[in-house]
């Protein structure tokens, strides 16, 4: 059976065998010829790599190709963690135009400047975009993405390797990079939505932000924040107080005109620490005062809950889909659900069987209420449906 979207996954060793295998399984499923094909290598060397990246290119000419290294693939239904794997995408997309881009990074004075950023146009609809987390500076440069991209969503995911810092390898139409970040602007006639499920379930009230510094929350509703904290966690169960002491979030607010703030109305960010003298709360990210936020807790009946709502939310908004991409966690998988095929099982149970990949990613790219953002033990995917009318 061929369709407009297809997938491909190898597992082995020789890892130019079986990037031609992947490749060549997403081809050959396809209808008609591939616009775009996406790949993911996971080996352990990063010449290894290099080599099958520079094989699977050269599989797909007439297409724009886009791929990197990773700790982790996803195709063919399932996800390979830590094992030589290859995983493929392949999709036709008719009438749509695809820019594919390298970025780079200049330091002037005490800014940094993102070169290689493609022309925007009118019918834009999404960037694709994966990124060496050691050398390109990913969340300031996907956080003020709207001062040079405007609205335009950006999806994607941290690029990694089995020997980390050095071994990340980046692919884009025949080329190889070391560092920066790669992608491929989506426009035209296709209609693509994106999907970020973050995993979370609130506790305790919704609070507002009283006093801050930088990073720390100083007062929550007008009270020590951590002292609201420990009331929070002195009321839950036991269960719950586990998962507190495993790694406690918070979630700001995305809308604060909301006379609710549930699940899924947050930008999740992490606690890192407390600060007992000040009774503050340190978290990941610098939070206004008058920002509504609300503590949040993560495990695997919740990510699990979270990401099929998510999913099935989108399925009957859109209708039939066609295609993903998908941008999971290295946290998740294995060591949040006992198995690293979670995910795309999701994706098949809630869209049906179409043509999924991706890969466990080192940190996720995906808008949350209009805004990009990079996230922790998030699923992002890139939807496409079989519609041609609409936008992102």
């Amino acid at each position: 059976m061929t369709s407009r979207f297809a997938d491909g996954l190898a597992v082995g060793s020789d890892l130019v065998e079986a990037a031609e295998n992947a490749v060549g399984q997403a081809l050959s499923r396809l209808s008609g010829q591939a616009d775009l094909v996406c790949f993911f290598i996971c080996g352990d060397d990063p010449d290894d790599v290099a080599r099958a990246g520079q094989a699977a290119m050269k599989l797909a000419p007439e297409a724009h190709v886009i791929g990197c290294s990773a700790t982790g693939v996803i195709g063919d239904g399932q996800g390979v963690e830590l094992t030589p794997a290859v995983s493929a995408w392949a999709a036709t997309l008719e009438g749509a135009r695809l820019t594919t881009f390298a970025l780079e990074t200049l330091t002037a004075e005490d800014r940094f400047v993102v070169v290689g950023l493609p022309e925007r146009g009118g019918d834009d609809h999404v960037a694709i975009l994966l990124a060496d987390p050691y050398s390109f500076p990913t969340d300031a440069f996907v956080e003020r993405s709207v001062d040079v991209l405007g609205d335009l969503p950006l999806i994607g995911g941290l690029a990694n390797g089995l020997q980390g810092r050095g071994s990340v390898r980046l692919f884009a139409d025949g080329e190889i990079y070391t560092e920066g970040a790669i992608g491929v602007l989506l426009s035209g006639p296709i209609k693509i939505s994106t999907v970020v499920s973050q995993g979370c379930r609130p506790i305790g009230p919704s609070m507002v932000v009283t006093a801050s510094e930088d990073n720390l929350l100083l007062e929550l509703a007008g009270q020590p924040a951590l002292a609201r904290l420990e009331d929070i966690v002195s009321e839950l169960d036991e269960d719950d107080r586990e998962l507190v002491a495993s790694g406690l979030q918070i979630g700001l607010a995305m809308d604060e005109y909301a006379e609710r703030h549930e699940r899924g109305d947050f930008l999740i960010r992490g606690v890192i620490g407390i600060d007992p003298e000040r009774e503050a709360v340190a978290i990941g990210d610098i939070v206004e005062v008058g920002r509504t936020v609300r503590f949040q807790v993560r495990d695997a009946a919740t990510a699990d809950e979270d990401l099929y709502d998510v999913l099935d939310a989108h399925r009957e908004e859109l209708g039939r889909v066609e295609g993903a991409l998908l941008f999971s966690c290295n946290g998740r998988g294995s060591a949040m659900f006992g198995t690293a095929d979670h995910d795309p099982v999701a994706l098949r149970d809630t869209l049906g069987p179409i043509g999924v990949a991706g890969f466990f990613s080192a940190g996720e790219v995906g808008p949350v209420a209009g805004h990009n953002h990079v996230h922790g033990f998030t699923a992002s995917v890139l939807v496409f449906s079989s519609s041609t009318s609409g936008g992102s």
